[in-house]
């Protein structure tokens, strides 16, 4: 069973609302979604919540799912912030935070925020790093057959819908999610994120999808290389969403990590 409710944290941007649901009990899991939106998630959530036997809770970022964003939340590092108010306020404990895509981006800024709460990270193809020669795709000017290639093992799979053909009242919300992207993201990286996550003081796994070509696997290896004793999975038949085309992969390498 899922539980959504509404929490409002107090971080240096104020008072901020931010939608969570919850399923499953057990050690505590926070799931953070990438540009894709909550839904990209939620199918995952309610996986590893019956395979693990854990507590997953899966916030919105705020402006993503037709959510509001008050305008001075304009930073991952902001997000990042929140989430570590949302962890006090759930009153979890050693929690293992997984982020996909700018969730792992958000994760990696919450681990380096150092909070006692946190147990483990675990970034899944995610984003925020510069890697020469490794260049995060740009989104943005990408169709979304472009996004399909780039994205998955098997663009055939994929649902990608185009802006154009939604009804109005969806692609709000698409809109929505974009512009939120576009303001916490921007580039998709922060030139000094690298260097900085030398200071990540927990457990970290790294996971990657084989056919990821919005940032491709070399990019996730130089990810786990800057982190201190990371390891790095490779999954097959997987691109940059592997907890939408391989979750079951997933889930197997999460499980052994999970407290």
């Amino acid at each position: 069973m899922t539980t959504d409710l509404v929490l409002t944290v107090t971080t240096s941007d104020g008072a901020i609302p931010v939608g969570v649901s919850e399923r499953g009990a057990g050690p505590a899991v926070l799931l953070l979604h990438g540009g894709a939106g909550p839904a990209s998630v939620a199918g995952f959530a309610d996986l590893l919540a019956e395979r693990t036997g854990s507590r997953v809770v899966t916030p919105t970022h705020p402006g993503f799912g037709g959510t509001p964003r008050p305008d001075r939340l304009s930073s991952v590092a902001g997000l990042a912030e929140l989430y570590a108010g949302v962890v006090d306020a759930l009153g979890l404990d050693e929690v293992t935070v997984v982020g996909n895509s700018v969730g792992g981006w958000i994760a990696a800024e919450l681990a380096l925020l150092s909070s006692p709460r946190l147990g483990r990270l675990v970034l899944v193809d995610a984003v925020g790093i510069e890697v020469e020669g490794h260049p995060v795709a740009d989104f943005f000017a990408l169709t979304p057959d472009q996004v399909a290639q780039r994205s998955y093992f098997d663009p055939a799979t994929a649902v990608i819908p185009d802006l154009a053909t939604l009804p109005p009242a969806a692609r709000a919300v698409a809109l929505g999610n974009r512009e939120a992207l576009a303001v916490y993201g921007g580039s998709m990286t922060d030139p000094g994120l690298r260097e900085r996550l030398g200071a990540v003081a927990v457990p970290a796994l790294v996971v990657w999808g084989v056919a990821d070509r919005i940032a491709d696997a070399d990019y996730g290896r130089a990810y786990a290389a800057a982190i201190p004793g990371a390891e790095f999975v490779l999954l097959e038949r997987a691109g940059h969403v592997p907890q939408i085309e391989a979750p079951e992969a997933l889930v197997q390498a999460l499980r052994p990590f999970i407290g």
